[in-house]
């Protein structure tokens, strides 16, 4: 299992378009991958999971990845994180 914490950079927070653009990335993985914030985690399968953790700037999450692809889908959501919020 894989565990990676980040926190959110973009001012809007975690709203639609970059929660449908994460949910389009982890869709391309077989391993399992959830997403919490304190005492909330859910499963990244939905765009409702997501959108209900209310994600907002500087908050911190935690990203859990268990699978065959765990390293790949590591990386892909690293960048994600880290380069691609900043364009929302």
């Amino acid at each position: 299992m894989t565990r990676n914490e980040y926190v959110i950079i973009d001012p809007h927070g975690m709203h639609a378009r970059p929660a449908a653009a994460l949910l389009k990335l982890s869709r391309q993985f077989t391993s399992e991958i959830s997403i919490s914030k304190a005492d909330k985690k859910v499963q990244l399968k939905s765009m409702l999971n997501i959108l209900a953790l209310a994600l907002k700037y500087n908050d911190t999450i935690t990203l859990e990845i268990n699978g065959e692809d765990e390293g790949l889908a590591s990386v892909a959501l690293d960048h994600f994180f880290r380069e691609e919020m900043k364009k929302f």
